[in-house]
């Protein structure tokens, strides 16, 4: 399992049906809850799902 915090943005392999492949990252558990940078919609998919379509964790460092 990748470790998908929080506030992470993931770039995946096939894009929105509005053309982003970036979402952000909401809620995070045995499901995870993502909204798409382009349009908005929010997503709740399961964990295992959402660990084959990650292409890049973009993660904000913290100080």
């Amino acid at each position: 399992m990748k470790d998908i915090r929080t506030g992470d943005r993931l770039v995946v392999r096939k894009p929105h049906p509005c053309s982003s492949d970036t979402f952000l990252v909401l809620r995070t558990g045995m499901d995870v809850r993502l909204r798409c940078e382009g349009c908005g919609h929010e997503i709740m998919i399961p964990r295992a799902k959402a660990d084959k379509m990650i292409k890049t964790i973009i993660r904000k460092e913290t100080d």
